[in-house]
């Protein structure tokens, strides 16, 4: 017991600590490559942090349970947008870009309605992941592609001084980006482990465990990114941690499972249950962020604290419901 109480409070710690780290990597790294921190929220903060989910995606494949790796995928998104945003917007009020709402969050619901359509027969085939996989392949270069196009019609001369200023800094930013990273995974890990084992020892149902704290405790790298990146000002990150690392959860954790183990009988309550949450969730994640009021004539997009508390109510009633379905 007492193992398991320091590993939450170790864990706990690292984890916050890492989770500052890991922002102060991405922006550095964001700002040495002239991108925008939202697409290395994105690429770099939303994939890495989905990296246990793939991990779990590809055992579940090889230990032929494939659907393991649905589960976890969608109820990951799930937790992303009511949970990580909710808690995140809560913090600080999340403010989303232009580019966001005019691309990338639209791209995401595009995403969603193709799951939708590969899936509604209940099965989920070698050709659908492979097509799956190919369509993130496509986004993620068709993302990089536009950024650097970007880039190009922004960049200015600077002198060489500025340069080497920039160049010894980056080492520094690419070892806080992969050691938080790291600490972020093997912190969350800890601290679930710990967390477990007293729930355990006190009593607590395995159910009610796995609905709670494993349910929370693999949205921790996203969840503790994005709140550290939402006090920092950096909400561009927060929010392209949750896009970059649900489309990595829908594309890529399914479809890697689906080519390594194809999924040949679904489980009815995924297509009448998770999919149409995540995929009220990401239609409402588009429609909240008209929320904030114009300001000196222009339109800002984003939501605050009332809808972020609103959000977290959502997911509460998302694992009543899962318990409700288990009991």
């Amino acid at each position: 017991m007492i193992l398991s109480i320091l590993a939450v409070v170790i864990g706990l710690v690292i984890l916050v600590w890492s989770a500052d780290r890991f922002v102060d990597g991405a922006v550095g790294v964001a700002q040495f490559l002239g991108m925008s921190t939202f697409l290395i929220g994105m690429l770099v903060v939303g994939f890495g942090t989905s990296a246990p989910e793939m991990v779990v995606s590809v055992l579940s494949a090889l230990n032929d349970t494939p659907q393991l790796a649905l589960g976890n995928a969608y109820g990951s998104n799930i937790a992303n947008i009511a949970l990580i945003l909710g808690a995140t917007a809560v913090v600080a009020p999340v403010v989303v870009k232009k580019q966001a709402m005019s691309r990338d969050i639209p791209i995401l619901i595009l995403v969603t309605g193709l799951t939708f359509f590969l899936i509604k027969d209940g099965n989920v085939s070698f050709g659908d992941g492979a097509v799956l996989l190919i369509a993130f392949v496509a986004i993620t270069l068709f993302n990089i592609w536009l950024e650097l196009k970007d880039k190009r019609k922004k960049e200015n001369s600077s002198d060489e001084s500025e340069n080497e200023i920039v160049k010894t800094s980056i080492v520094k930013s690419l070892l806080w980006l992969i050691a938080g990273l790291v600490l972020l995974v093997v912190s969350s890990r800890m601290l679930v482990w710990g967390a477990v084992n007293i729930a355990q020892a006190l009593g607590v149902s395995d159910l009610l465990i796995g609905l709670t704290i494993v349910a929370i405790g693999t949205s921790l790298p996203e969840l503790a990114s994005s709140i550290a990146a939402a006090r920092r000002g950096e909400n561009d990150l927060a929010v392209g941690n949750v896009i970059g690392s649900n489309l990595f959860n829908t594309l890529v954790v399914v479809g890697i499972a689906a080519v390594i183990a194809p999924i040949n009988a679904m489980e009815p309550a995924v297509l009448s249950r998770d999919l149409p949450i995540m995929s009220v969730l990401t239609l409402l994640l588009f429609l909240v962020c008209f929320s904030i009021k114009k300001k000196n004539g222009k339109r800002n997009f984003g939501f605050g604290r009332v809808i972020g508390a609103f959000f977290l109510l959502l997911y509460v009633g998302y694992l009543t419901l899962l318990g409700v379905g288990a009991a």
